[in-house]
């Protein structure tokens, strides 16, 4: 049957839904050293796709707000994953067996489910058993990206200053809540270069940062059985970029150079029992693993101006390269 596994998808609920054959919790059957391996390299496009996406969209111009002029923005980062990344190796690992040497991370395609043997000697004891590794989400996403939504409220400030929130409240089912807070600060520099601010160019400094969590509940799946199950994810992204922006009064050219990073936490706790044919074997609290993900970008974007509604769009390069498409609600 098909199964849910732990994914963010959409502006507001953060689920992300795939459609794995099975859950990645069939990796927990694998031995100590190669369980959390396995997990880890599943879920890594994900995790650097989030983090990617959430350094991407706090601008659309470079020109900052007049005093307490604001605008609301809402839109979506879609973060590309590259081909290789769609699959990782089984080389190295010493409990797993699938007759291939590959595996589908979760961007990779839902198809790619080979059979899996587990076996290994734990304390005496050897555990045998067979299962499905999950599958990808990659036709279920446009593009093969990894969305990350962008909701966003900027307010002009003295000074030429400008402040950027995101504040998406903890949201979605019984069995996935998460939320997500952002704070940006924009300082429009076009004076320090003297006549340039008689042109129609502006030239800004932005520094951002985002945090999201997402916790999801855990169920018994075939050899697997969880009492209190929860994965628990952590994000945090940071970015520092220089911009600047072509202001015509219908159209907008916008871009920038910087730097992102980021890091990313994955726990999952509670009571596993993992079922070895007639054998049982339980763990507790079995992933505590950390992903990062960091590199220099340069954005190119065009805004469209219709009075109070802009419309634009960018594509950013880095490791990850990323789309950005939104509206935005603006009086000056």
């Amino acid at each position: 049957m098909k199964k849910s596994i732990l994914f963010f998808l959409g502006v507001f609920t953060l689920v992300f839904s795939s459609k794995a054959q099975e859950g990645f919790e069939g990796y927990l059957l694998a031995d100590n050293n190669d369980r959390g391996k396995l997990i880890d390299a599943y879920i890594n496009p994900a995790m650097k796709g989030l983090i990617y996406g959430m350094n991407n969209g706090w601008y659309h111009t470079a020109k900052v707000h007049k005093p307490f002029g604001f605008d609301l923005a809402i839109g979506l980062n879609a973060s590309l994953v590259p081909e290789e990344d769609e699959m990782f190796t089984l080389s190295g690992l010493t409990s797993i067996n699938t007759g291939s040497i590959t595996a589908a991370t979760v961007a990779g395609s839902e198809d790619t489910t080979p059979l899996t043997t587990v076996n290994f000697t734990e304390n005496g004891q050897t555990y045998t058993t067979t299962f499905n590794a999950p599958g990808g989400v990659k036709e279920s996403l446009p593009l093969n990206a990894v969305p990350a939504p962008a909701v966003q409220l900027s307010l002009g400030l003295p000074a030429k200053f400008e402040v950027n929130l995101r504040l998406v409240p903890k949201v979605g089912s019984d069995d996935v809540k998460g939320n997500l807070f952002g704070i940006g600060l924009k300082k429009e520099i076009t004076d320090w270069f003297g006549p340039l601010g008689k042109t129609p160019l502006h030239v800004s400094l932005l520094a951002g940062y985002t945090t999201m969590t997402v916790d999801y509940d855990i169920e018994s799946n075939g050899d697997v059985s969880v009492q209190n199950g929860l994965a628990e994810f952590k994000l945090n992204a940071y970015t520092f970029q220089a911009i600047a922006s072509l202001n015509f009064p219908i159209i907008n050219i916008y871009g920038g150079i910087g730097y992102g990073s980021g890091n990313s936490t994955l726990k999952m706790t509670g009571d596993y029992d993992l079922s070895y044919g007639p054998l049982t074997r339980t763990i507790s609290d079995p992933i505590d693993s950390e992903f990062n993900a960091d590199g220099f970008r340069t954005t190119a974007g065009l805004r469209l101006s219709l009075g109070f509604l802009k419309i634009f769009g960018s594509y950013t390069l880095q490791e990850y390269n990323t789309a950005n498409l939104g509206v935005a609600f603006s009086i000056r």
